[in-house]
């Protein structure tokens, strides 16, 4: 033993560590975070994001493990360490960068994570390619939310094999000792993550026109096959490929970022829901959230597209349309902006916001002249944002003015939506499907 390498020792270190429950060892201390590891961790977006600038994976494991010499142990040294099956107080998978699970994953490196788990890049050591991997945590609720997802992923896979409707194509899953993982496809920033990255400088018109366009039509390919997203925000739009232009924008005096590429997927199936299957009261993340759901009236597929108008909003401005945590909040700023909600909801809803079909809400509150300050009729940002091209920016706010109809039964279809005039100018290699409304097969169900 007097002759082994520093790096067979640590490696033997460990091996009897494992093997001894009762050696525990003394927390190591973090090493300060390199440049790329930082830039890593500095990401907010639970969702895989493009690494920064680098391929250089030892990046990660001098992060790590500033110590572990991977490369100067032998074949048997590699096959005998196992990677980590514990878990943190939250759930989460202990793991450290060149871990392999499933002998066949290596660990890159912490993409992000969410209240549901993590996301980590790893290397498919059979495929030889990099991918994104979810592994959730070990906690019952989120390992059946992942089944639930997976069976979603599963059927759309079944019914769209190459991934023509813009759906994140899963490519594997399988439990790791109580944690569900998921791998997909690696992809870029969620149009969300661009836009902040970008001071919030909004989405110029044509970009915000190939956006949406993919939108509805992959958001259609759910509704034609009887599932509802639910959960519709900018987070859940990715970029295929998020490299950007800096361009001078005069306005500002400054250059802002433009990205190159419009193609997006969309992901986060893990709340989809089929016609057939019960229907949880709330859904939707708050800002995003149809009437109907708030009022308790029941939902369908037309909240998915009150979603994707507050999202054209969003893209379009760079700002929030209803910025908001509080139901009562958000029903005022609806009125504010989208005149009166309709009596006959105003009556059937039980919940306890309305007195004889009026929203109960006093405008010299600080909550109130929050709401009036900050919400302007959709009417009057119209007028206020118009730019050089009145008429497609006209006809964006008119597509967005029937996506937030207060009536379900009342608002625009996607199947509507596609063929509105706001899309009439996408130009012949961005569209999909037959005449640009992706009319789908029916030789196979959709269904759980």
């Amino acid at each position: 033993m007097a002759n082994w390498t520093a790096a067979q020792r640590t490696a033997a270190a460990r091996i009897f560590a494992q093997a001894l429950p009762s050696a525990a060892p003394a927390p190591k201390a973090s090493p300060p975070p390199s440049k790329l590891a930082a830039a890593v961790l500095h990401q907010t977006s639970w969702w895989p994001q493009d690494i920064p600038h680098t391929t250089n994976d030892d990046e990660y494991d001098d992060y790590y493990n500033d110590d572990y010499d991977e490369d100067s142990l032998t074949p048997t040294e590699k096959s005998s360490r196992t990677p980590s099956v514990e878990d943190d107080e939250e759930g989460h998978l202990i793991y450290r960068s060149g871990d392999i699970l499933q002998d066949r994953y290596k660990i890159l490196g912490t993409l992000g994570e969410g209240t549901f788990g993590k996301v980590v890049k790893v290397k498919d050591l059979e495929m030889d390619h990099s991918m994104a991997l979810k592994i959730i945590k070990n906690v019952e609720k989120y390992r059946e939310a992942a089944k639930l997802e997976i069976n979603v992923l599963e059927k759309l896979a079944d019914k769209d094999p190459e991934s023509i409707h813009l759906c994140v194509k899963m490519l594997d899953w399988f439990d790791y000792h109580g944690h569900m993982c998921i791998a997909f496809e690696m992809l870029g920033l969620s149009v969300f993550d661009f836009l902040k990255d970008n001071n919030y400088q909004p989405y110029p018109l044509e970009q915000v026109r190939h956006i949406g366009y993919q939108l509805c039509y992959s958001v259609k390919f759910l509704h034609d096959n009887k599932l509802t997203h639910t959960d519709l925000k900018p987070e859940n739009i990715l970029f295929v490929d998020s490299e950007f232009d800096l361009v001078y924008n005069s306005k500002k005096r400054r250059d802002v970022k433009r990205v190159k590429r419009t193609d997006v997927r969309l992901i986060d199936f893990g709340s989809a829901t089929f016609d057939h299957e019960h229907h949880s009261t709330i859904v939707s993340t708050r800002h995003y959230r149809a009437p109907e759901v708030i009022l308790e009236l029941g939902w369908s597929q037309p909240c998915d597209v009150w979603s994707i108008g507050c999202i054209l909003f969003e893209l379009y401005l760079g700002i929030t349309l209803f910025q908001t945590h509080d139901n009562r909040e958000h029903l005022a700023m609806m009125q504010r902006i989208l005149g009166e909600i309709p009596v006959r909801m105003a009556r059937k809803t039980k919940t306890k916001y309305f007195y004889r079909g009026k929203l109960e809400w006093d405008e010299k509150s600080s909550a109130g002249r929050y709401v009036r300050d900050n919400c302007k009729p959709l009417m009057s940002y119209l007028q206020r944002y118009k730019q050089h091209d009145d008429t497609e920016h006209n006809y964006l706010f008119d597509l967005i003015f029937k996506m937030l109809e207060y009536e379900p039964s009342e608002r625009i279809s996607l199947k509507e939506a596609m063929l509105h005039p706001f899309f009439e100018k996408i130009p012949s290699h961005q569209r999909l499907g037959e005449n640009g409304a992706g009319d789908l097969h029916r030789d196979k169900s959709l269904t759980r």
